[in-house]
């Protein structure tokens, strides 16, 4: 029988672990819980301590973000499953037995993730994941049921348990051994995009990643960095850049950089349109990172041309503003 631990990373999350952290114990029983504290300066690990004996809390010493922290508390988990659940998620009674079902009923899945709806709009899907991930043909990232910031309903539509690209790292249930193959969080990234990187790597080793949708959570969002963050902005830029250095394969490579990067200057004026000129700055703080570190980051691409197919054909781009197809199953595939 395979063995399962929870995974939380925290910092300064002291609101969240008190809220949401009884339901996780209760809808999880006997399965260990592992809490990593990334050097918090509010009363996380005194609360945790004295609130949750029970709880593995092992403090990391400094604020290694999501990436490498995970990539530390992970190295003291044994068990054979880990489910990595934000400190902003609410589970349900029955949250972690369809996915612990998944990865048993097959070896060749590395990691699922269940529906992950808003927790403060719980007819909705949440921004994070929502119904499992895909990228489109310039590495932008979407989602069943969230495309940029349209949020679609929760109607069922699915409800169904697929193939997807990527697993939304605010919830997921990852096989360790699958982690371990790829090394896994690249350090580099900190927060955001690191867990496409991850799956997308994974794909490359021949695994899958799939969604569940007989599981069920609900998601906060913004726990750590809000989402109009100029920092925030300044991650998602550069980390979208350096999954495509890594992982875009070889085929018109060149080409869809170029083009990522005059999207991504396009989204910067629009910020400036909308008066967010510290989200402008984000973005081409983003690109100079990038030029810097260019040789350092390509040195990590394992591509080949034979490489499983990861990208959709569609740009969501496209699509989205200039055709104004707003849900995924409105997308032209």
């Amino acid at each position: 029988m395979a063995t399962t631990a929870i995974a939380i990373l925290n910092y300064n999350g002291r609101k969240h672990l008190e809220k949401f952290l009884p339901s996780l114990l209760k809808n999880s029983a006997n399965v260990p819980i592992y809490i990593g504290d990334n050097a918090s300066t509010d009363d996380s690990v005194e609360f945790i301590r004295n609130s949750f004996p029970n709880a593995q809390l092992i403090e990391l010493g400094d604020n290694y973000g999501y990436s490498k922290g995970y990539n530390l508390l992970i190295n003291h988990i044994e068990e054979d499953y880990i489910g990595l659940v934000n400190s902003d998620i609410e589970v349900t009674a029955n949250w972690l037995a369809p996915l612990v079902k998944a990865l048993d009923n097959n070896v060749e899945l590395a990691a699922v993730q269940p529906k992950i709806k808003s927790y403060h709009n719980k007819a909705y899907f949440e921004y994070a994941g929502a119904a499992g991930g895909f990228i489109d043909t310039y590495g932008y990232p979407l989602c069943r049921g969230r495309i940029f910031d349209t949020l679609e309903k929760d109607e069922g539509q699915y409800d169904d348990n697929t193939e997807i690209t990527w697993a939304s790292g605010a919830c997921f249930l990852v096989r360790k051994s699958a982690f371990n193959i790829v090394n896994g969080f690249d350090d580099d990234f900190f927060a955001h995009m690191e867990e496409i990187d991850l799956c997308w790597r994974m794909i490359r080793k021949g695994f899958s990643i799939q969604f569940n949708s007989e599981s069920e959570v609900y998601h906060v969002g913004g726990g750590t960095l809000a989402y109009e963050s100029p920092f925030k902005t300044y991650l998602n830029f550069r980390n979208g850049l350096y999954l495509l250095i890594k992982n875009m394969p070889k085929q018109n490579f060149k080409r869809k950089l170029i083009t990522r990067v005059l999207l991504d200057w396009l989204s910067a004026f629009y910020f400036l349109l909308q008066g967010k000129g510290k989200q402008f700055i984000a973005v081409f703080k983003a690109h100079i990172k990038v030029l810097k570190s260019w040789r350092y980051v390509y040195a990590k691409r394992t591509m080949s041309a034979s490489d499983k197919r990861v990208l959709e054909r569609y740009s969501v781009v496209w699509q989205y503003f200039i055709k104004g197809k707003k849900t995924y199953a409105e997308l032209e595939k």
